[in-house]
């Protein structure tokens, strides 16, 4: 199911049609890709426009996708997860050096992940420099990370538990905290709901210390300031 003229479409619905009203959503969490325009402002539900079920997520399909849907006449912002944003942008997506499409950000250089805050920002993406394989299909300032995946991707992948400590009283109030996680689910990270329920919990809090504590100070006031107290 493809829409082929959005203007029909929000006309039908007796929505008015502004491209910087409207955010093309593409959903890869499940095998085929399924595209939404979700209003900016929150006054209108969510307009279905495409639903690909014999597709996978790849850069050839989504290009077919965005030229159905006439993206270039429009070219309103699209929110998707990494690897959405990846194929966009014409990226590598296994075993790349350079993964970032904003920066230079190296993958391999892991003696330098915690040091180093400032890389260079990408200036193009040119095909064949880079890890780009193929032209981006939308401009890189088009381009919205949604909230959840930049909440779950700070806090994921052992990153915060490593620095918090595995025999500290902040790991073991977690493990209590939990009971029913072991131990390495707790390593490999929390979702939304458990996240939110930590930054109420002031004993998690006072537990943490040092590094730690910086951490986790830093991720909430990002998921509730810059992000937005908002459920993931």
């Amino acid at each position: 199911m493809l829409c082929y003229d959005v203007d029909g479409l929000m006309n039908a619905l007796g929505n008015k049609h502004d491209p910087q009203q409207w955010r093309l959503f593409i959903d890869s969490s499940k095998h085929p890709p399924n595209l939404v325009l979700l209003h900016n402002g929150k006054q209108h539900p969510s307009i279905p426009v495409g639903h690909a079920v014999y597709m996978k997520v790849t850069y050839e399909n989504l290009k077919q996708l965005l030229n159905i849907l006439q993206y270039s006449k429009y070219g309103c912002h699209i929110c998707g997860d990494l690897k959405v944003v990846s194929l966009l942008m014409g990226l590598q997506l296994e075993y790349t050096k350079y993964c970032c499409f904003l920066c230079v950000w190296d993958s391999r250089a892991e003696t330098l992940h915690y040091l180093k805050r400032d890389w260079p920002q990408r200036k193009s993406l040119k095909v064949g420099e880079k890890n780009v394989q193929h032209p981006a299909l939308a401009e890189m300032h088009k381009i919205l990370l949604p909230h959840p995946h930049i909440k779950l991707g700070l806090i994921e992948k052992k990153n915060f538990v490593n620095a918090m400590g595995l025999t500290g009283s902040a790991f073991k109030h977690l493990a209590e905290e939990f009971p029913r996680l072991n131990q390495a689910k707790i390593k490999r990270g929390f979702v939304g709901p458990k996240i939110r329920r930590l930054f109420r919990d002031d004993t998690f809090h006072n537990q943490l210390q040092g590094d730690g504590r910086k951490g986790w100070d830093a991720f909430r006031l990002v998921s509730t300031n810059f992000l937005g107290n908002i459920r993931v």
